[in-house]
């Protein structure tokens, strides 16, 4: 058994709340037995956007890249931390924490994966061009990397930080020798698609599918359940479903919601679920004076921006019925919140209570903030990412007509909306984001926080809305090592995000995922839809 603590001098005790279950606890990959080796077909709801691992951080992405890419430290189906290329850990003083690598790890290409692989991957980040969102923001932190030997690097920070851990789960590692020179573009051809992870590529089309071959030569056997991955991109639930039936696949991600009774009461499949960590909300565009698509009733473009008004703002959001999105769209697979994350996750704050719908509260606001009559707004929307993501947005609007905001809904591929929201091109939308790092700061510091690249704050806050209070409480609590005073401040620092309605919190999704009767797969609280954790009974 693995040695977590060796040579620990002093170790922040959020670290150490989740390395007490890290020593012993096996990733959760379960294998088939050899004889049933077989390719296996899953099914994904989205397509990725980009294959590089560095390119955007975004959820597709990142569920084809846990196949052939792994990270240094990995999160388990909880999200609770577990070695991952990194097999050790240590905290030499305050500002400095030294990684044991895992010896004869080997890349795909047969050469070994050693610390100057490390150094190349985190540095790599910062030099990603044109990202709707970079993954520096894991890497900012770091002021300093010290290679001691082959498998052994230190990596220092400016000031104590206890979310070097979590960080560190959302940074791939690449082969230097195979990357070096590429762009993020070469990737889709098969250039630089080496990495250490269970399933090497083989073949890529794009928007339809990515076939992989499982790596003999992996470190951890446990992964090698199937001889051939093939990851099916079927946005429409309908189709996918319908994949599924057909046995042209075996597994699939998010049941459509109007099909989850049909599917558990289906004798030859298995569904499973669970509440994930993913915040599903609305941006506003409160910083502008004018914004793109914000017009009187007549559709004439105001000069005037009504969503800087924060009256307005909490309007929007009082508009909303959670309840019946989670009753009539969600059919269920929803869990309406005020929170950033889930009651599970480390920062939620348990005083903020679920908005009230009130329409009629929300036209006197309206009133009060100079719109009486209401006006007219665009809402744009993903129409292939997140679960009912267009139709929830079409229902958001029309509740917003019940208070005189008249909206129109466009929805577009999430390659396209991504590209057009990183410019700021909306005035309002939805969007989703999975704390990725098991606590409220992933949040917080991405889709909430000024923009500030120097600290990696605001990189998927597409409208740039800023509460400068907010980020001075945020920044304190990075620095906070002492669990119970942090946790006093990630949850002030939600508390004024959310009462400031720049975003308006709608639900945490909850996550289904159905199977051929036979087939198990573990549900994940961080929706990762992984091929080499499914097993055959």
């Amino acid at each position: 058994m693995l040695s977590l603590f060796r040579g620990i001098v002093r170790q922040p005790r959020n670290a150490s709340r989740h390395l007490l279950l890290a020593a012993g606890t096996a990733l959760l990959v379960a294998a088939a037995p050899a004889a049933l080796a077989q390719e296996f077909k899953l099914a994904m709801s989205s397509p990725p956007t980009s294959l590089d691992p560095h390119f955007y951080n975004l959820f597709s992405n990142l569920n084809v890249s846990d196949h052939m890419f792994e990270t240094l430290v990995k999160m388990d189906a909880d999200s609770r931390l577990i070695p991952g290329l990194a097999e050790s850990w240590t905290l030499v003083n305050n500002l400095t924490w030294e990684f044991k690598l895992r010896k004869g790890v080997k890349f795909h290409d047969g050469s070994e994966f050693t610390a100057e692989d490390v150094v190349w991957s985190l540095d790599r980040t910062a030099t990603i061009v044109n990202s709707p969102g970079k993954f520096d923001v894991y890497t900012k932190a770091i002021i300093n990397k010290k290679i001691i030997d082959p498998y052994t690097i230190r990596l220092t920070t400016k000031e104590p930080y206890p979310l070097m851990l979590a960080d560190l789960t959302s940074v791939y590692m690449v082969s230097k020798k195979a990357t070096q020179g590429l762009s993020s573009d070469d990737f889709s051809s098969g250039k630089g698609m080496v990495g250490t992870g269970p399933y090497k590529f083989s073949k890529y089309l794009r928007d339809d599918r990515i076939e992989m071959d499982r790596f003999a030569a992996y470190w951890d056997k446990k992964p090698a359940s199937w001889s051939k991955v093939t990851l099916r991109f079927i946005p429409n639930g309908a189709t996918r479903l319908a994949a599924l039936l057909a046995g042209d696949v075996q597994a699939l991600e998010n049941v459509p919601t109007p099909d989850v009774a049909r599917v558990r009461n289906d004798a030859s499949l298995t569904m499973v679920s669970k509440v994930s960590h993913r915040l599903i909300y609305l941006y506003l565009d409160g910083l502008r004076d004018k914004s793109p698509f914000v017009t009187d009733k007549d559709g004439k473009p105001l000069d005037k921006n009504p969503l800087k008004d924060i009256r307005v703002r909490k309007a929007i959001s009082m508009a909303v019925n959670r309840d019946a999105i989670r009753d009539r769209v969600m059919e269920g697979l929803s869990q309406p919140t005020n929170n950033l994350v889930p009651l599970t996750l480390f920062g939620h704050n348990p005083d903020l209570k679920v908005v009230k719908y009130d329409p009629e509260a929300a036209k006197k606001l309206l009133a009060e903030a100079g719109y009486p009559n209401g006006f007219g707004i665009t809402v744009h929307t993903p129409n292939n990412r997140y679960v009912n993501d267009e139709k929830i947005t079409q229902t958001i609007a029309q509740m917003l007509s019940r208070i005189g905001i008249t909206a129109k809904v466009e929805g577009m591929p999430m390659s396209i909306y991504s590209a057009r929201g990183i410019k700021q091109e909306f005035s309002m939308g939805l969007l989703g984001w999975g704390a990725q790092t098991g606590e409220v700061s992933s949040p917080l510091r991405a889709i909430a926080a000024c923009d500030d690249p120097v600290k990696g704050f605001g990189v998927t806050n597409w409208t740039k809305f800023c509460n400068p209070k907010m980020d001075v409480i945020l920044s304190k609590a990075m620095n906070e090592v002492d669990d119970k005073a942090r946790l006093k401040l990630l949850q002030e620092a939600t508390a004024i995000t959310v009462n400031d309605y720049g975003l308006i919190p709608i639900h945490q999704q909850v996550t289904t995922w159905a199977m051929k009767k036979g087939i198990t797969y573990i549900p994940r609280t961080d929706e990762r839809t992984h091929a080499y954790e499914f097993s055959q009974k």
